[in-house]
């Protein structure tokens, strides 16, 4: 562990997050110790992975797959690796909560209305397709468990690609069974996007090769970095991340965050209350006083109209740059989406309807107005 440690460097090594708002017991805000080792604290690395990998004892749901043909009976062999890629994804998701507090109050006011069993339609991550850095790899540990490549999707103006990954092929009934939700409900497709660091200008392309290749091989282990809220590169300087703000937010994003959880995804058609509707859901968020990402409208539709999208603006945290800089950045955001029933499929019994009835996959068009959820724009808004 000596090598990796030399690789990995704190991220917000005190990050602190305090909320006034009433504790809910549930597997995100749990209030009874039995579950409370879910929670993480940022205070201590070593102890956030070892928590996270305890969670791995709990009993697990049953995953969601891309079509119908691959719903089957999983073996005790991979009910057991199932088990550990959960716990690891728990750390991932408590790094998440502890530093963006939006997330965690959205999660915790949607649960006070529909109850404890939220699941997630997705988790998404960015990266530089650069020196190992891109879309493989955080996608091998997927992969390695089951996950399945999907679809390419590509963002010219943003010089940005996609891939997404459909969950293991695993029986799937619904998220109300047993106790599961968030990562311990059906596992979520994943989607990663990197920068196309070679499309850049040489001086953008200059910052980013020299931080990655401080991390080495640090690429290898993008989901322990993930996990531990670490970077697998040093600090950059403040001036660096203003150069590259000016050019891609994306980049400048990365270039702090690292293989953070960019967001999670509600899946609102699992929700049973009236917010399973979106539009309910983006209009009781609002009144709440949260801000909406508002690029192309609140609710961001495919042009089939089946896949349905909204999010937040992200969260910004203090951080530290290497000169001794203290300058607020962004961090992450949660995500909404409501897929609906295919043609083929709407005249099931709403109580007969499973997730392979319904839309499936991802939309450039709804994806790139995602993106801006991170953005300078959208982040002033939510500071007027």
């Amino acid at each position: 562990m000596k090598l990796l440690t030399t690789k990995m460097f704190s991220l917000h090594s005190t990050t602190t997050i305090k909320s006034n708002s009433p504790s809910l017991a549930s597997p995100f805000f749990p209030l009874q110790t039995k579950s409370s080792r879910n929670l993480i604290s940022m205070n201590n690395n070593t102890s956030l992975f070892a928590n996270s990998l305890s969670a791995a004892k709990q009993p697990q749901l049953s995953t969601v797959s891309a079509s119908k043909s691959d719903y089957e009976i999983a073996d005790s062999s991979f009910q057991a690796s199932e088990s550990f890629l959960r716990s690891v994804l728990s750390g991932m998701e408590s790094v998440y909560l502890n530093r963006n507090p939006t997330a965690k109050a959205v999660l915790r006011l949607v649960q006070s209305i529909d109850g404890e069993r939220i699941c997630y339609d997705h988790l998404a991550f960015r990266t530089f397709g650069v020196n190992g850095h891109g879309i493989d790899s955080m996608a091998s540990i997927f992969l390695d468990y089951g996950y399945t490549q999907q679809e390419e999707l590509k963002f010219p103006a943003k010089k940005l690609k996609a891939l997404w990954f459909a969950p293991p092929r695993i029986s799937y009934l619904d998220c109300g069974g047993g106790d599961g939700a968030g990562i311990n409900g059906p596992l979520p497709r994943i989607f990663i996007s990197e920068l196309l660091v070679d499309q850049m200008s040489p001086q953008a392309q200059e910052i980013i090769k020299k931080y990655t290749e401080i991390s080495s091989s640090g690429y290898k282990h993008a989901a322990l970095a993930s996990a531990l809220g670490s970077l697998t590169w040093k600090k950059p300087l403040y001036t660096e991340f203003q150069q590259l703000s000016r050019e891609s937010e994306y980049a400048a994003w990365t270039l702090v965050n690292g293989y953070a959880l960019n967001h999670v995804t509600i899946s609102t058609h699992r929700l049973k209350s009236h917010l399973r509707k979106i539009n309910a859901l983006n209009q009781f968020i609002e009144e709440n006083g949260f801000k909406l990402n508002c690029e192309g409208g609140v609710l961001k539709v495919s042009p089939d109209g089946l896949l349905l999208q909204s999010s937040t603006v992200a969260d910004s945290i203090t951080f530290k740059f290497a000169d001794g800089v203290n300058e607020s950045v962004p961090c992450s955001y949660i995500e909404f989406a409501e897929r609906l029933v295919l043609p083929q499929f709407k005249n099931l019994p709403e109580e007969e309807v499973k997730e392979f009835h319904r839309r499936d996959g991802f939309e450039v068009g709804n994806a790139d107005k995602i993106f801006e959820s991170t953005s300078k724009e959208q982040l002033t808004r939510r500071a007027a």
